[in-house]
């Protein structure tokens, strides 16, 4: 295809592109939560919109389906960005990579006393690294949703997870106890696409930085 073709996930980051799109005098037809449609027109007739799964995009700009795409930070290093290209951190869909543990747990203490915790996430690699780097032992899980659960349920000690408000670790009676970092949501763009089509996407490229950086 000679036009472009931009990937983007449903929801937080679907709503939080479509200012910065705009600046770009992008505008999606449709809105991906109440359309069944998942290449979505846009009011540019060489642009469309492709509806993937948020672990999906940076696989879909990889390999050429999508010349851009919208990825956060803890995507990109659980899944790898080779063959990416990343030039703008957008600064959208903001949340922090944290340990979190039951209240009353003395997480501090287990870990400068060098007991084997087990951990469960769905980013194994970050938090892999994470606890390596500190010389802590864990034996990871992997879970692919409602991490809350596995402390209350006895199947790990903490979890590593994204934390936006915390209230859903409240409800569940759990506490942050380390921050592993910050996480912002990037624009990816495939580097083949931009040699083959610098001309179209340099000035989106530029409009989208602009907007960023206000």
């Amino acid at each position: 295809m000679n036009g472009i073709t931009i990937a983007l996930s449903k929801g937080r980051i679907f709503a939080e592109t479509l200012p910065l799109l705009a600046s770009a005098g992008i505008v999606p037809c449709e809105d991906p939560e109440t359309s069944r449609r998942l290449i979505i027109p846009t009011n540019v007739a060489d642009v469309r919109v492709v509806i993937v799964r948020a672990s999906d995009a940076p696989t879909y700009v990889q390999y050429g389906a999508a010349d851009l795409g919208v990825a956060g930070r803890d995507v990109l290093l659980e899944h790898g960005s080779e063959g990416l290209y990343q030039p703008i951190d957008l600064r959208i869909a903001r949340c922090r990579m944290m340990v979190a543990a039951p209240l009353g747990f003395d997480y501090q203490t287990a870990v400068r006393q060098g007991a084997r915790l087990r951990v469960a996430s769905k980013y194994v690699n970050i938090a892999r690294e994470h606890f390596a780097a500190k010389g802590v032992h864990v034996d990871l899980i992997k879970l692919y949703g409602s991490m809350e659960l596995a402390p209350l349920a006895g199947l790990a000690d903490a979890i590593v997870d994204l934390v936006s408000t915390g209230s859903t670790l409240k409800a569940n009676n759990l506490v942050a106890v380390e921050h592993i970092m910050d996480i912002s949501s990037r624009l990816i763009v495939n580097q083949a696409a931009l040699k083959l089509k610098r001309e179209r996407l340099v000035p989106i490229l530029a409009a989208l930085a602009s907007v960023v950086e206000r």
